[in-house]
């Protein structure tokens, strides 16, 4: 079972390890367009020594018309081996929101082979809260090897999402704001019916974090629970465009979920299609 403690790793101890060559530093941040912050501009100005930004826009299949969409493997290793990261080292991510795309972003590489991905705990916020190191200005890097294998277990089409509803063969967890589930609020994306998949439950990524960090495993166990989700069952988690749903897929994996996978096109594609069913109110 994947323990808190094989995820997280403390501003401490990442402090120690500045400049360990065991160890690649990633900035995931990205923002909402309606957040009014720019990532790569705040990266630049601003990251840990030695971290490379990773813009989850541009790592992606740019060609599906969807938002960040998983990039082939062989994109992957490419962009991120000349990135100067191999899957033979710790790879540490963090975020300017404390935990948001880092989620996402430590999905993505584990999702394509790296076998031992952590998230800075607190992230940027508590890193510069505590006056650790800065830098600035766009680093050069050397090339590394980066081997990507697609799991692809792991990862949910709109055909693999059609199939678990008429099947019930996993739990769907929509990790939106509770009102978008609803259908009460519209989605931020042009074109989107409003509501949710049937058969789906409502657990706002909000609900598993505090203060840009995750809450407890009894919290969150709690959250899955009151929202009738067995974490010992298939769950498909899904959200907006495959950000937060990160979120919830990073917190299950926590408690001890390991039937878990992500549904990568989420309510932007889902939404956009005439023919996918959409539901209303609560689950």
């Amino acid at each position: 079972m994947t323990e808190r403690a094989d995820i997280f790793v403390s501003t401490e101890w990442l402090a120690a390890h500045l400049g360990d060559p065991s160890i690649a530093i990633v900035d995931g941040s990205w923002y909402l367009p309606t957040a009014g912050r720019n990532a790569a501009t705040e990266y630049a100005a601003a990251h840990i020594p030695g971290a490379v930004f990773f813009d989850i826009d541009k790592v992606a299949d740019t060609t599906s018309g969807l938002p960040h969409m998983l990039p082939s493997a062989e994109l992957f290793a490419a962009t991120v081996g000349a990135a100067g990261i191999s899957d033979k080292q710790t790879i540490v991510v963090y975020d300017g929101a404390g935990l948001f795309s880092a989620a996402r972003v430590w999905w993505t590489f584990r999702v394509f082979g790296a076998k031992d991905v952590r998230i800075l705990d607190g992230g940027f916020p508590l890193w510069k809260t505590e006056g650790r190191p800065l830098e600035s200005g766009l680093p050069s890097a050397t090339a590394k090897t980066f081997h990507a294998t697609l799991d692809s277990d792991a990862v949910r089409t709109i055909d693999d999402v059609k199939s678990v509803i008429a099947d019930h063969s996993a739990q769907i967890v929509d990790a939106r704001p509770a009102d978008r589930f609803r259908g009460e609020a519209p989605e931020p994306r042009p074109g989107l019916r409003a509501g949710h998949m049937p058969g789906s439950h409502s657990v706002p990524f909000g609900e598993v974090v505090a203060n840009g960090r995750l809450k407890s495993a009894d919290d969150i166990k709690s959250v899955f629970a009151a929202a009738d989700i067995d974490p010992s069952q298939p769950i498909v988690t899904s959200c907006g465009s495959g950000v937060s749903a990160a979120i919830l897929s990073l917190a299950l994996t926590t408690i001890g979920a390991d039937k878990v996978s992500l549904y990568d096109g989420s309510w932007a594609e889902w939404g956009s299609k005439a023919d996918t069913p959409v539901e209303t109110g609560p689950a």
